[in-house]
């Protein structure tokens, strides 16, 4: 029997249909599930902070105790509703969090934080001031909800070769240095020599992608590229990414894993493990060579098993 269809054969049996199946069988998903299923919480404990462009409350899946809290740090109030263009974030918390009628995400049992952070996830290097605003909310708030991780979700779809120095910079770089994860979509242009902002910025990693079931780069890549992850947009990459980990941050802090060895922060080491268990994809397109996201190698590591 083929790897894929024994594994989700076995997730279908116990009712947890994966959010994006081949995607998650790709990246190690699935064999992370079934092998740690004693083992690790999945998420429990840990809160998500999706920054994007507000969130429609009332979808099913964020029902009950999923949402710990909500914010818009364009208006500074609770509500985190669209507004004008915005449409994206009500479902870009599938990949990395869903757990409703069956269907779960990579980090089913994680709760998350909707930060409403600009109008429309299609940005402008204009929108810095208010992604700034929630980022500085996530720094002030994060102790108090357990925020473990940001899915900095926007692209402004330009080809940027070079960062773009914007009022989050700074904010970036404190949450690097509290060893909280922040990363963010390359862009779906098939760019080579360029990524969206805000992934193009340092202190926030640039996730690409790979065509699902094959190891074939796709999408937005460039030098700055930290890690690539099967899906068929970046975005849905990111968020594959995002719970992902959540899983290793939990396996790391169970089994005791020295992380340290792989750099001075959390996040940093983290990355640094990933790649070091990464499947390695040569792009002829732009003539580089990336590491792809191995979920299961990496805890392997981790747990020692």
């Amino acid at each position: 029997m083929k790897p894929l269809l024994f594994l989700l054969i076995a997730v279908f049996a116990t009712a947890q249909e994966p959010a994006q199946p081949a995607e998650f069988e790709h990246a190690g998903v699935l064999a992370a599930w079934k092998t740690y299923a004693d083992v690790l919480t999945f998420g429990k404990g840990q809160t998500l902070a999706l920054l994007d462009d507000g969130c429609t409350m009332s979808r099913p899946e964020w029902q009950g105790d999923k949402v710990k809290v909500a914010y818009d740090a364009v208006d500074g109030d609770s509500d985190p509703k669209h507004e004008g263009k915005g449409y994206h974030g009500s479902t870009i918390g599938i990949p990395s969090s869903v757990n409703h009628d069956g269907k779960r995400g990579v980090a089913y049992n994680n709760q998350i934080a909707i930060v409403r952070s600009l109008e429309c996830c299609h940005c402008k290097i204009s929108d810095a001031a208010s992604l700034a605003k929630a980022l500085q909310w996530v720094i002030d708030h994060h102790a108090e909800h357990y925020i473990t991780t940001v899915n900095l979700a926007p692209v402004d779809d330009k080809e940027h070769a070079e960062p773009v120095p914007t009022e989050i910079d700074p904010k970036l770089a404190k949450l690097r240095e509290l060893g909280i994860w922040v990363s963010a979509p390359a862009g779906n242009h098939g760019f080579t020599k360029g990524i969206s902002w805000p992934a193009s910025q340092p202190n926030c990693f640039a996730i690409g992608a790979v065509t699902p079931g094959k190891d074939i780069a796709t999408l937005d890549r460039s030098a700055k590229i930290d890690l690539l992850v099967p899906a068929r947009a970046t975005s849905s990459s990111n968020a594959i990414l995002c719970g992902s980990v959540m899983l290793l941050r939990e396996a790391i802090e169970k089994s005791g894993y020295d992380w340290k060895q792989h750099g001075p922060d959390m996040a940093g080491a983290m990355m640094k493990l990933l790649q070091n268990t990464g499947v390695k994809v040569e792009d002829k397109a732009s003539g580089l060579t990336f590491r792809r996201l191995d979920l299961m190698a990496a805890l392997k590591l981790v747990m020692g098993k």
